[in-house]
């Protein structure tokens, strides 16, 4: 599965770039998650609870980050697994763009690997919940550090 979008945020390149690697942040922004923590500047360890049709699954896996050039762009790489779920593993590559003092355009593209039972039910439902919980987790980001929702 693959996807690319780009979210505009009202701040600077700067701070959207230090809330990309504030766990804090993250986790008030990641739909389900119930814990993340950085275990180097460059991993961190996630566990997140999210539903996909009727299976719902509780992951616990690493992120990476790596191909680091602040505050431009960085490549977050992470793989989980879910038990009798089954797994997911893919990446990210972010790239923020000022559009503005005060503005910043963040564009991802997204590969994301699964398998045992979520393959099972079927790519469209597989995207279309993938789509969404992107899309809250980018809305949500946006509302933190743009200002608009008290950060945690």
């Amino acid at each position: 599965m693959q996807m690319s979008d780009s979210q505009r945020i009202p701040a600077s390149k700067e701070k959207v770039w230090a809330a990309l690697n504030d766990p804090a942040i993250l986790k008030q922004c990641i739909p389900g998650c119930e814990a993340l923590d950085m275990s180097s500047p460059t991993e961190m360890t996630a566990t997140v609870v999210f539903r996909v049709g009727p299976v719902k699954a509780t992951f616990g896996g690493k992120v990476t980050l790596s191909d680091l050039d602040p505050p431009n762009s960085y490549r977050i790489s992470g793989e989980g697994s879910g038990g009798v779920a089954g797994f997911a593993k893919g990446g990210a590559t972010v790239r923020l763009e000022s559009d503005g003092p005060d503005t910043t355009v963040l564009h991802y593209d997204v590969d994301a690997q699964i398998g045992g039972k979520l393959a099972q039910l079927g790519s469209r439902l597989i995207d279309s919940t993938a789509k969404k919980l992107a899309g809250q987790f980018f809305a949500s980001f946006g509302e933190v550090v743009g200002g608009t929702v008290p950060a945690a």
